[in-house]
């Protein structure tokens, strides 16, 4: 998935796949140039030393807090559920979503 963006005030969560599959949770003004940047080795030190990464998903927000609540949010998940997020998996991210016993 190509993470451009259209209209450059808004905010975008975004979820990369790792060299190594693991999944990194972000927020950036401009997609594009962040994933640049983690691929240059100028992101995170996470993404650093699981190169190389690509956009899976992207979400869009209108203030720079929605976006930071909605990663605070993300990265609190399990693994299957960002999976089932990034698929598109309405079904079992519904049920991934239910308090369990």
């Amino acid at each position: 998935m190509k993470c451009v963006e259209g209209h450059k005030s808004m905010w975008y969560l975004y979820i990369l796949e790792c060299g190594d599959k693991s999944l990194y949770t972000g927020i950036a003004k401009n997609t594009d140039q962040r994933v640049k940047a983690h691929n240059s080795g100028q992101g995170s030190a996470y993404t650093r030393s699981h190169l190389p990464v690509k956009c899976v998903h992207k979400e869009k927000h209108q203030t720079y807090s929605k976006a930071l609540k909605r990663e605070a949010q993300i990265k609190s998940w399990s693994r299957e559920k960002k999976l089932a997020l990034i698929n598109r998996d309405f079904p079992s991210l519904k049920r991934l979503s239910k308090p369990h016993d």
